[in-house]
């Protein structure tokens, strides 16, 4: 990344200053994409992220006894509740995580318990 930030340095120094500003304006779009790609690239494996009132993915399949681990990028508290009570975690704030570890095979449903229209699952083989 930052090789592509020196070369479009070094890109626009060679324009006269209507042309740089032209062709940073053209560029920007396509730098942020790269950026927004480093984010979702740095997700874990195995990590459910709560964002904008949803869980994702809102499906993940893991082998028995991975730990998946859910944290939360939303402004506001959330937690994770199983239906069958098998988890739950304390109230999430911004940043805050809770990790579980599945030791058996199943489908595990859940949801956020300050937000029930909130719903993931985790399918266990």
């Amino acid at each position: 990344m930052q090789t592509l930030m020196n070369q479009l340095r070094l890109a626009t120094l060679r324009f006269a200053p209507g042309r740089a500003v032209l062709v940073a304006m053209l560029l920007g779009p396509l730098v942020g994409a790269f950026v927004a790609y480093g984010a979702i690239a740095a997700q874990e494996p195995n990590e459910v992220v709560i964002d904008n009132f949803t869980f994702g993915p809102q499906e993940l399949t893991v082998a028995v006894g991975t730990t998946v681990k859910w944290v939360n990028h939303d402004d506001i508290p959330h937690n994770v509740v199983n239906k069958d009570k098998v988890f739950r975690s304390k109230a999430l704030d911004t940043d805050d995580s809770f990790s579980f570890t599945f030791a058996s095979a199943g489908t595990f449903d859940y949801f956020c318990g300050l937000h029930p229209h909130m719903q993931g699952k985790i399918i266990v083989k």
